[in-house]
């Protein structure tokens, strides 16, 4: 596939492939929009089955970062970097730094920082080579892991979505089917534990689930079938296209709201379906919107109280989203993707 052909790409501003054979690194950094400002997105490190499936990989999460900021209101587009490597295997001190070098040859165009397979130490190592980073270690002046602010977002939109669909005031006796319990999936579920719901989790590592049946008292799931446990809220923590033409029939749910990136494999259908079945769906890039406020408040200058503040103002965000959508008659994404587009066409307009 090639980069004009993908119909992923409409609408990017650039993309860039990124090769450095003294480190092994193999990269794609795509840039959505710079309309509301640089575009942020994380730097992700995964092993991909080919070129093609990264390509498409970056360009959905970089212009679901172009939508997230827009509605989050923070000044910043949307961009993602995708390195195609191991992260067990393949992450060294040189290829971090070789990171680096790529993102600062964009001139601030783009900023970089955590995502699945780097860490907050492995931004120290991108930032010897660039200033356009975020996330650094708080010794070194940065906010840190972004991990539990977006755990928080997702745990307010989960009350939020409840509340819009169940009626409930709280979160007590509320079921909840947790796939993942990667750093967001287990805040997120010490979150939800602690405000009295009921836990169903399922992780690939056996060992994360039994530590979350003790700790949680959580009841275990097969990783392949979590989705179509019965529950109130199927909240979608690991990997993307979560909600796709096998899982979407299976759903015993009443609302599907989750930290993981592209959660509909085909966001205009899938989106449009789950409606149909009367599920509520909480639009990925709001719902998990936490840590990109805290990196851009970094960015910014603003305190830890404001990114509290606006962090804990997703569940506002949504229940406005979803009266939106009831008033409009279409579906949740539809309607959260039109609140972006409006903030984005306006401030191309401004720009031109």
């Amino acid at each position: 596939m090639t980069v004009f052909r993908s119909v992923d790409f409409s609408g990017h501003e650039q993309v860039v492939h990124v090769c450095d054979p003294a480190t092994g690194l193999r990269a794609i950094i795509a840039v959505h929009s710079t309309a509301l400002g640089p575009a942020i997105g994380g730097c992700r490190i995964r092993a991909y089955a080919d070129e093609t499936e990264a390509l498409t990989d970056v360009l959905r999460l970089s212009r679901g970062m172009s939508l997230k900021a827009a509605v989050a209101g923070v000044p910043f587009g949307g961009g993602k970097m995708v390195v195609m490597a191991d992260p067990r295997r393949d992450k060294t001190p040189a290829l971090l730094r070789a990171v680096g070098v790529a993102v600062a040859r964009l001139g601030g165009r783009y900023v970089t920082g955590e995502d699945l397979g780097t860490t907050v130490a492995d931004m120290a190592e991108i930032g010897a080579a660039t200033d356009h980073v975020l996330g650094l270690p708080e010794s070194l002046g940065g906010s840190g892991d972004p991990s539990p602010r977006t755990a928080l977002g997702c745990f307010v939109g989960i009350a939020a979505s409840v509340r819009h669909r169940l009626g409930k005031s709280d979160l007590k006796g509320v079921r909840v089917a947790v796939q993942g319990l990667g750093n967001v999936g287990w805040n997120l579920s010490r979150l939800l534990a602690e405000a009295g719901a009921e836990l169903i989790v399922s992780d690939v590592r056996e060992e994360l689930v039994q530590e979350a049946v003790h700790v949680f008292r959580a009841r275990p799931a097969d990783p392949q079938a979590i989705h179509a446990v019965e529950a109130d809220v199927f909240s979608p923590c690991a990997l993307g296209a979560a909600i796709n033409d096998i899982t979407l029939p299976e759903l015993r749910v009443s609302v599907v709201a989750g930290a993981a990136n592209n959660q509909l494999a085909d966001e205009v259908r899938h989106d449009a379906m789950l409606r149909e079945r009367g599920i509520l769906y909480a639009p990925d890039y709001v719902i998990n919107g936490g840590g990109m406020i805290q990196l851009a408040l970094e960015r910014i200058g603003l305190d830890r109280a404001e990114a509290e503040r606006r962090v804990r103002a997703i569940g506002e965000t949504l229940s406005g989203i979803y009266e939106l959508a009831d008033e409009a008659g279409i579906p949740t994404a539809a309607a959260a993707r039109n609140v972006a587009q409006e903030r984005l066409t306006s401030a191309r307009a401004r720009a031109a």
